[in-house]
């Protein structure tokens, strides 16, 4: 069997056997009412979706491993794919008892108010989150110039600090495996690589996870991402590395099936962590990392926008991006097709570049 026939063969696999296990955690956990309260007012529609369906991607990668054992790469990739969705699903465990609940308010005015950190159109609501749009609530209501229309519960998150250093041990976790080459671009890292691979497992995992907020827009990405690895692994002469990449486009592209909009099954943390943690991993073992960066721009650049608007360089009326583009009138369709179509053309450039350059 060539290596290509092998990839199709275990991408096949794996898309088959991941939507078999989405469909089946799907019926578990709504079974078990384990499911999402989105904190976006435009989502409210999607109370009661199941969340945590990373379970079925872990499920689906497991069995991918099982079957191509002898390949080491796929093996420690799922191996740290596990390790994080295991973070992941304490997170999502945790978010299943509510923290507090916001108050909603819609403009009954006939012009834009400002309530905190917003502006609300006439007929527009939104939650009333920051401590600023709580202050300005009283005055905004004595006016007669906004009306409580709901309550939005809100889940315990665990803290950034905690999930930092899970994120950090994680990326020790495949440091110590000694499988991560020690030159990167062309440089001799040496011992400086384990802060490189931590790094790098940090800021996969956060930008996969901040880009899920919307019905397929993580798992749509990665399934492009990881296609896009994959081919260039193969067209550069190393079909090791292609083998996570092809398992990976096969769980992501499985889950998809339930999990496009509108999506009848959200990844959650268990997912997104599972996911980004693999993704870099496969990147670093087959000393492909370059370019597969590049294929995650779009996730990359919303945590540069998210950090730039924490850090107050810029304001966004919504955080992350891709919620200030729906704020801001872009259907949620629209921006799903917008991302992916972005990160295809940033994938096959890259790809075309190379062989062009060669």
């Amino acid at each position: 069997m060539s290596n290509t026939e092998t990839l199709i063969l275990a991408f096949i696999l794996t898309f088959l056997a991941t939507i078999f296990f989405t469909y089946f955690v799907r019926k578990i956990l709504k079974d078990a009412d384990v499911t999402d309260s989105p904190i976006v007012t435009e989502h409210k529609h999607k109370t009661g979706t199941p969340t945590m369906g990373g379970l079925a991607m872990l499920l689906g990668a497991a069995l991918a491993a099982a079957f191509y054992f002898n390949e080491k790469n796929l093996v420690l990739t799922v191996l740290i794919m596990l390790s994080a969705g295991l973070v992941g699903l304490l997170d999502d465990l945790l978010g299943l008892k509510i923290k507090e609940v916001q108050k909603v308010a819609r403009n009954i005015t006939s012009k834009p108010i400002t309530i905190g950190r917003l502006t609300l159109k006439p007929g527009e609501e939104a939650r009333v989150a920051t401590e600023k749009a709580r202050s300005d609530l009283p005055d905004l209501l004595n006016d007669g110039k906004v009306e409580i229309t709901g309550k939005t519960p809100i889940k315990t998150e665990g803290k950034e600090r905690d999930k930092i250093i899970a994120q950090i041990i994680i990326g020790i976790f495949l440091a110590a495996t000694g499988a991560v080459s020690s030159a990167v671009l062309g440089f001799e890292a040496g011992i400086f690589i384990i802060p490189v691979v931590i790094f790098g497992i940090i800021g996969s995992i956060n930008s996969v996870n901040l880009i899920d907020g919307m019905d397929g827009l993580a798992a749509g990405i990665l399934t492009i991402a990881s296609a896009s690895c994959a081919i260039f692994s193969m067209i550069t002469g190393n079909p090791t590395a292609a083998v996570p990449f092809a398992i990976l486009t096969g769980v992501s592209a499985g889950f998809l099936v339930f999990n496009r909009y509108p999506a009848s099954i959200i990844m959650g943390d268990t997912g997104s962590f599972a996911l980004g943690a693999g993704y870099i991993t496969a990147g670093f073992l087959g000393d492909v990392i370059y370019f597969a960066v590049i294929a995650l721009t779009i996730p990359i650049i919303s945590v540069i926008v998210s950090l730039m608007h924490r850090a107050h360089i810029i304001k966004l009326p919504v955080e992350p991006l891709h919620h200030t583009l729906h704020y801001k009138g872009l259907s949620e369709k629209k921006i799903i097709i917008l991302y992916w179509l972005i990160t295809l053309i940033i994938c096959v450039t890259a790809i075309a570049t190379y062989q062009f350059i060669l």
